[in-house]
């Protein structure tokens, strides 16, 4: 598999081992969270009880120090048996990755949520509103904070709220007035006034159950005030992201190769993968997702070389990895032929949840106008 090029470590080695051996349930239990629309909890108790959520918690704080890299891989491996589970744990360890990488917090603070990663915490960062929509669009939230005494008080809702009930801790966007920016505030998920809304019906990543926040007078602390107003940074660890994505489509690359090769009508001798528009839908599959999979570890390898200015780079991953991926399930959908339609299935699923990915940052339409402005530097 072109994956296996990518392996460097014994940490990966030992990941994508264990993450294979444990295939046929997690695949099963996938289905049925994806049935339920609920979170995958058999899994997330085993990864959490594995390690998996301290990853890239660097050493120094108790973790395993992994970088953007080795996420991709063992998020891509991840998701071809759940992408639900994949991308809801994504958004944690992007976080913890951002944030210690970049030291976006104070010191005090990086301290206290290490502490809590070391003892099981789930974070996500929580920006998205039904109002102004994806976050990276630039609308100002109405979730908003106030000066209350020694500290701060919020009020707003929040959409796409991935893992919602398995969170310790939300990353809260809100606007304040008296610095007219936003804001992000560590707010533990037991804090009073904090309030998950069971909203989330949808066809595709159905077991993220990405409901909405409702924050009601929600009281923090002023050193919970962890980022106010900061620059913008090329974060590679969005690309958590296409991971997830890459991962879907190689499982329905696999899917229609099993298929293919197994599957034999009495109409021809052999299976159909020896016939030539079989043969040619394989190796377009194939050409597909070695486009993505090399765009995105080479993208996640400048990165870690230490080149600057990656921010179209990170966006063309991603925008190649979704738009490749669901050529892909599609391909591979029309080899299985009608039986990919069958719910028992699993390519149906990830017919479903791929299309998620066009709506998760950054939008393609935002890609393409980042690379149209590449353009600018052109001498005449």
């Amino acid at each position: 598999m072109d994956r296996e090029l990518f392996v460097t470590n014994q940490l990966e080695q030992e990941w994508i081992r264990k993450l294979q051996q444990n295939r046929e349930w997690i695949e099963q239990t996938a289905r049925e969270a994806d049935r339920a629309g609920k979170l995958n909890h058999r899994l997330i108790d085993w990864l959490m009880a594995e390690g998996y959520s301290k990853l890239t918690l660097p050493e120094a704080y108790g973790g395993y120090g992994l970088g953007i890299k080795s996420v991709i891989l063992l998020q891509e491996t991840l998701a071809s048996y759940d992408e639900s589970t994949a991308l809801s744990m994504g958004w944690h360890l992007g976080i913890v990755g951002e944030v210690f990488q970049f030291k976006l917090w104070p010191d005090e603070m990086m301290t206290e949520f290490a502490e809590a990663v070391q003892h099981g915490a789930l974070s996500n960062r929580v920006v998205s509103e039904a109002q102004t929509g994806s976050p990276t669009r630039g609308g100002r939230p109405a979730t908003h904070a106030v000066r209350q005494g020694e500290g701060w008080l919020l009020n707003g809702v929040k959409t796409y709220t991935s893992m919602s009930h398995r969170l310790t801790h939300y990353i809260v966007g809100a606007y304040v007035e008296d610095k007219g920016t936003l804001c992000f505030f560590y707010v533990p998920a037991d804090t009073p006034g904090c309030r998950i809304e069971e909203s989330w019906d949808v066809t595709g990543m159905r077991a993220t159950e990405s409901h909405d926040l409702l924050l009601d007078d929600v009281y923090v602390e002023d050193r919970y005030l962890v980022e106010a107003g900061r620059d913008k940074v090329d974060n590679p660890w969005l690309m958590h992201i296409p991971a997830v994505y890459l991962g879907i489509a190689q499982g329905a690359r696999d899917d229609a190769a099993v298929f293919a090769h197994h599957h034999s009508p009495n109409s021809i001798e052999g299976t159909i993968a020896d016939l030539p528009h079989i043969q040619a839908k394989l190796g377009e599959m194939e050409l597909k997702l070695m486009t993505a999979r090399h765009f995105l570890y080479h993208a996640a390898d400048l990165h870690q070389a230490g080149v600057e200015g990656l921010a179209p780079t990170f966006g063309a991953a991603k925008h190649i990895v979704v738009n490749n991926g669901i050529d892909i399930v599609d391909i591979a959908m029309r080899i299985i032929g009608g039986k990919s339609l069958e719910k028992s299935g699993i390519i149906e699923r990830r017919h479903r949840s791929m299309r998620a990915g066009l709506h998760n940052p950054p939008m393609d339409d935002a890609v393409i106008r980042m690379l149209a402005e590449e353009t600018q530097d052109i001498s005449r």
